[in-house]
């Protein structure tokens, strides 16, 4: 099994970690790639678009190249997990909490509305616990950085996870949008689903 993650920005570094961690928790042979250009994307069974800034990865996913193939294999059964800035990156909605409508470079490919920077900037960061038991995962502790929130599941999106009334984890077929930090957490549970998801 052969994972990429974008490698632009964000947390590339505790993402292959907690990848594996979770290929170890499986019995999984796994390989993992860095994303940068076009040829990287070739032969791999899923991806990972970790956080950072949403608009800044879009752009410079689309001036390498690197978007419109993204988007192609997604919508061609790719698996995916975006988390935060990702997550944003799978919405086919987004809008921004202090200025509306956006107007980035996104994959798209995802029913599910986003507010960018729902719960404010920096420093309304926070940690919570999350019940995964949709998923069979029990409770969780996560982290929250200028997180997004998914106000809307449409089509064949479903909500998978809630705080406070709002989805923080949704799938929809082979795409798992997350608006917290799972690479950060203490666990691998999210990246052990993504990864049977990966298995089919």
């Amino acid at each position: 099994m052969r994972i990429g993650i974008i490698g632009y920005q964000g947390s590339f570094e505790e993402h292959y970690l907690q990848l594996k961690r979770a290929f170890d928790k499986l019995s999984l042979n796994g390989e993992i790639v860095q994303i940068k250009i076009p040829k990287d994307l070739k032969e791999i069974d899923g991806v990972i678009i970790p956080g950072g800034e949403s608009t800044t990865i879009g752009l410079v996913a689309k001036r390498l190249g690197v978007l419109d193939d993204l988007k192609d294999k997604i919508s061609s059964g790719l698996p995916v997990l975006g988390t935060c800035a990702g997550a944003i990156m799978l919405a086919k909605e987004v809008s921004d909490a202090k200025v509306g409508k956006t107007s980035q470079p996104l994959i798209g490919t995802m029913d599910i509305n986003i507010i960018r920077n729902y719960y404010g900037r920096q420093r309304e960061s926070f940690e919570a616990n999350v019940d995964l038991s949709k998923i069979g995962m029990g409770r969780a502790r996560f982290v929250f950085i200028r997180a997004p929130a998914i106000t809307k599941t449409f089509g064949r999106a479903k909500s998978l996870a809630e705080l406070n009334g709002i989805t923080v984890l949704a799938q929809e077929d082979g795409m798992l949008a997350t608006t917290f930090h799972p690479e950060l957490s203490d666990t691998t549970v999210i990246h052990e689903y993504f990864l049977h998801i990966v298995k089919g």
